[in-house]
């Protein structure tokens, strides 16, 4: 029995990179990793789940933020080795910096201007003690 999960080229680490896609505008909203469960999960559930590599674990989109991504398709590159989201990012919100995507950073000469303006306080997001 072939596993659709067998038909991607994972990394040597076991991950794959993720492309989050706005439905309707077609925005990239952010990039991140996924690993067999995290996409298994994905599929599954129809939420996004990611590989989490800063703290080694899965990580479930808006598990603490409520800005959670319903996926509406995944797909995989011709290469097979990058998977693409299309997804309804709840609450308007993708980046934990409180914007609406991860890429408000523009290469301006030789600087990174920030174009693109905080929504939510990421403390008003976030509650850690």
């Amino acid at each position: 029995m072939n596993d659709w999960l067998d038909e991607i080229s994972w990394t040597a680490d076991g991950l794959v990179p993720v492309i989050a896609q706005e439905l309707g505008t077609k925005k990239v909203l952010m990039f991140a990793f996924m690993n067999r469960e995290a996409l298994k999960l994905t599929a599954e559930t129809g939420h996004a789940v990611y590989w989490s590599r800063s703290r080694n674990k899965l990580w479930h989109k808006g598990e603490e933020s409520g800005h959670v991504q319903n996926v509406h398709e995944i797909r995989l590159d011709c290469d097979e080795d990058v998977i693409l989201l299309t997804v309804e990012q709840i609450g308007g919100i993708a980046c934990h910096t409180g914007r609406h995507n991860c890429f408000f950073k523009k290469l301006v000469g030789a600087e990174w201007l920030v174009d693109q303006p905080v929504i939510k306080n990421p403390e008003e997001i976030y509650h850690h003690e």
